[in-house]
């Protein structure tokens, strides 16, 4: 029947296979092939399992560590940012290190795979390339090789034979996700699955297969620029706010060890509505510059305009500027942005934002060795900030000679004697003593 009779409309049926008792899902079990069953927490062992690192330390980072066995692991990325590139130099790597590797590609042939292996310099014996869309046959496959490590690219165009749904559907991504969660955690499998995103840059998809895998990591960059930033927004085994950064080169993705250097060798000295700020990503002190222009507004409402930045962040700075410090903003239009394609969200760039714009607005610059730490309240005061012994150590390792900090960060600790350190209270107090 095409046609509802009760609304009216065509093509509104959508068909629901009910499983009987002969295709249920077969019980959860162990590594070791136990049927799962109630335990004692008491009598639950506590074994850690031990990590496998990778030759790329910037990934060790985000993943928390490293390689944990029998994890599902989720990347997604733009299309053309090098999700595949990555995964097939980590495989390489991991196949070097004594473990067998199977990459199942449903977008590539087993020749394209190999060409991008032999531009990437990755060749292994127990690397194995294998082109196919069916979880069933990838089941049979993993069940003769019993390899150590599998890589999905991507799980979209992966489809469950039972379902009689389009391959990308929402219950073929259910169900093929299910089913790999489930050979990693019986089999003690690594499973590396790589997912589409869509034009809002969320991974496509429903919303549980991020909620059923270990850990998710997004693979961000400008197709324009060579930098690439592998960031976890979830990890069941680490920290969710590690940040990893890559270079895209003529060879593979390449870590890159200092980024400050990479995000400041481009600042010049005597530019105006420049900051520096120390920030921090994970358990990493980042330096950022951070960029505003303000020009007086042409038509009645002034624009807000920022990239890397939170707008409604910028908003309420620019106000608590206008109001403690008589900075006219009102009539202004912003331009703001952290260079580098870095996105900043942390409180402690408060500082850093609010001398940037005053920098602009009263056309003068700043001085090119200091660096400003803070977070601002509404009434004005500059408020303390997390892991400010990081901060100015990752400054004074840089070559800066100053760095404003929250005053009541001065306690408690003995600053460095290669860079000075300046405690400010206000924000009046800071735009007076850096800016005149």
């Amino acid at each position: 029947m095409g046609r509802c009779p009760n609304c009216g409309k065509w093509n509104t049926f959508v068909e629901e296979v009910i499983e009987t008792a002969s295709t249920a899902k077969p019980s959860r079990r162990a590594v070791g092939g136990v049927v799962a069953k109630p335990e004692k927490l008491a009598e639950v062992t506590t074994e850690k399992e031990p990590r496998v690192k990778t030759q790329l330390g910037e990934l060790n980072r985000v993943l928390g560590g490293g390689v944990v066995p029998g994890s599902l692991v989720l990347i997604g990325g733009d299309p053309g940012i090098g999700k595949s590139t990555l995964l097939l130099q980590v495989s390489g790597q991991l196949s070097q290190t004594g473990g067998q590797v199977l990459y199942v590609s449903g977008e590539e042939s087993a020749t394209q795979i190999k060409m991008r292996a032999n531009r990437l310099s990755v060749a292994s014996d127990n690397l194995y390339l294998y082109p196919e869309t069916d979880m069933g046959r990838i089941r049979e496959n993993i069940d003769e090789l019993k390899p150590d490590y599998v890589v999905i690219d991507s799980v979209q165009t992966m489809s469950q034979p039972d379902i009689q749904s389009a391959v990308g559907s929402v219950a073929q991504i259910r169900e093929v996700t299910a089913e790999l969660m489930r050979i990693a955690k019986t089999r003690g499998i690594t499973i590396f699955v790589v997912g589409h995103v869509t034009k809002g840059g969320a991974i496509a998809g429903p919303k549980i297969l991020e909620h059923m895998v270990d850990t998710v990591l997004y693979f961000e960059g400008d197709l324009h620029h060579t930098y690439r930033i592998l960031r976890a927004v979830k990890n069941r085994f680490g920290s969710t706010n590690e940040l990893g950064i890559f270079e895209m080169q003529e060879t593979g993705l390449a870590e890159v060890q200092n980024p400050s250097e990479i995000f400041l060798e481009e600042r010049l000295d005597d530019a105006t509505g420049s900051a520096i700020v120390v920030s921090m990503e994970g358990t990493r002190p980042i330096l950022v510059e951070i960029q505003a222009l303000l020009t007086p507004s042409v038509f009645g409402n002034a624009q807000r305009t920022a990239s890397g930045i939170d707008r409604n962040r910028v908003s309420l700075i620019m106000a608590v500027l206008e109001k403690r410090a008589n900075l006219m903003l009102q009539n202004q239009d912003a331009y703001l942005k952290a260079a580098g394609g870095v996105k900043l969200d942390e409180p402690a760039v408060d500082l850093a934002l609010a001398i940037s714009i005053a920098s602009s607005y009263r056309d003068k610059g700043t001085d090119p060795a200091e660096c400003y730490v803070g977070e601002i309240g509404l009434t004005g005061e500059i408020r303390r900030v997390n892991r400010i012994e990081s901060r100015v150590n990752e400054a004074a390792k840089l070559g800066f000679k100053r760095i404003y900090i929250p005053k009541n960060n001065l306690k408690d600790w003995t600053p460095p004697t290669n860079i000075e350190v300046i405690g400010v209270a206000t924000i009046r107090q800071a735009l007076k003593l850096i800016l005149g």
